[in-house]
């Protein structure tokens, strides 16, 4: 059983066979049918889907406006064809016996469960079975089994941390990951409980004194979104695996609300996000984890929503995170167009914005002592364009600044390497590596 939640759902035989049984689906509800059947109700079924979806896609992105992007092509053709394939169900259920009604109920959900596979593989959120389902990682443990304190071995002035650890006897192969709750003490944000990857030089007696990844999901999104689709755990574990058990802990705080919500990381209308990841959140970590206390050995990083965020934290917030990474960020935080986002967060007020707003910020104020890791996608038309402005505008303001252009759209293609390619980077910087 175990096997088969951890099978891959992006690669391998699982999404082949999936939407190999969707195809099988589809075929199963347009076979074996009269020439009116083909001639009438199949082109009318799939004009209606066409327009239903259209609809649909007219809703969610000029009125509902969930997030600033649109949905994509492929997602939208997934959407007809479930529409499409519940359309020829029902009105073929009348020319069936029963057992071809039941035939035609299970090719719809082979149909769905088909389609489901192939946004899946757009957006590339769920890599397994667990994940999908929300069951719990293998290494997935409470929060109270982890010792608050042990002895901690911390860096030497002028030295990495890796030049003077030595990994002592018992400690663990890989990391783990727990949910804890961080208290919005001062911002009185409404947050969700947030993530911790604690690497496996944190786990052992004594522990390294490591430096701290503070790290953002996307919108729509939750906090356990870079432990499923960026399979953050793994690929921690392989950086901490070829550096002695040192790996950033990693920090991954909610700075939405709910997965819908989009506060713009601000302290606004919309809630005080800023306050919430700059003061409650750094607190809580200093006085619950054994980790670097200094900025210095600081990070913050997102991909996306949480992208567009880091890099407003490090504009804003720079003697908090004086680093960042920022993969698939905008140019400016938006609720869908520059108008309505101004509104909605103050009111109107453009001068209130520009006070917050990272390129606004970056053009007035100089950030020297600032170092930024920018991640885009090859073909992100949308994000990567912005990235290339967040890239001058950064440099521009004395920033210490790298873009990383990767293969890809938005999606996890992207984020997951991206940060992983950013690794080596933070570790020089954060001081763990030399």
């Amino acid at each position: 059983m175990s096997g088969l939640l951890d099978a891959p759902l992006l690669s391998g035989p699982l999404p082949v066979l999936v939407g190999a049984a969707g195809v099988a689906g589809g075929l199963f509800l347009l076979a074996g049918r009269s020439r009116r059947w083909w001639t009438r109700t199949v082109p009318a079924v799939l004009l209606v889907a066409a327009a239903v979806t259209a609809l649909l896609a007219g809703l969610v992105d000029q009125v509902w406006q969930p997030f600033p992007d649109a949905v994509p092509l492929p997602v939208l053709l997934l959407v007809g064809a479930v529409l499409a394939a519940i359309g020829l169900a029902a009105l073929g259920m009348r020319g069936r016996h029963w057992p071809g009604r039941v035939g035609a109920v299970v090719a719809v959900l082979l149909v769905v469960a088909g389609s489901l596979e192939g946004m899946n593989v757009v957006y590339r959120e769920y890599p397994t079975l667990r994940t999908a389902m929300g069951l719990p990682a293998v290494d997935e443990i409470p929060f109270t089994q982890v010792p608050l304190r042990e002895q901690v071995i911390v860096a030497r002035s002028g030295l990495p941390l890796s030049a003077i650890w030595r990994p002592p006897a018992g400690m663990p192969g890989t990391g783990v990951v727990t949910e804890v709750t961080i208290p919005a003490t001062v911002s009185g944000f409404t947050a969700r409980p947030a993530w911790l990857y604690l690497p496996p030089a944190y786990l052992a007696r004594p522990r390294a004194q490591l430096p701290v990844l503070v790290l953002l999901s996307g919108q729509p999104g939750s906090p356990d979104d870079w432990l499923n689709g960026g399979r953050l755990a793994e690929r921690m574990d392989a950086f901490a695996a070829a550096h002695d058990g040192l790996a950033p802990v990693v920090v991954m705080p909610d700075h939405l609300g709910t997965p819908l919500d989009n506060p713009l990381c601000m302290d606004s209308r919309l809630g005080n996000v800023a306050t919430y990841l700059s003061v409650d959140v750094p607190a809580w970590i200093r006085d619950t984890l054994q980790v670097d206390p200094k900025p210095s050995g600081w990070a913050i990083g997102g991909f996306s929503n949480g992208g567009t965020c880091s890099l407003q934290m490090a504009v804003n917030a720079p003697q908090v995170y004086p680093t960042f990474v920022d993969i698939s960020g905008e140019a400016e935080p938006t609720l869908g167009d520059h108008a309505s986002t101004v509104q909605a967060a103050f009111g109107g007020d453009e001068a209130a914005f520009a006070a917050v707003n990272p390129l606004d910020v970056l053009a007035r104020k100089e950030f020297p002592d600032t170092a930024g890791f920018l991640v885009a996608g090859e073909q992100d038309t949308e994000y990567g364009p912005q990235a290339q402005r967040v890239f001058a505008a950064c440099e521009a303001a004395g920033m210490d600044v790298r873009l990383d252009v990767k293969p890809g759209g938005h999606t996890f293609e992207v984020w997951g390497p991206g940060l992983e390619d950013a690794l080596p980077w933070l570790a020089r910087r954060l001081g763990m590596t030399p």
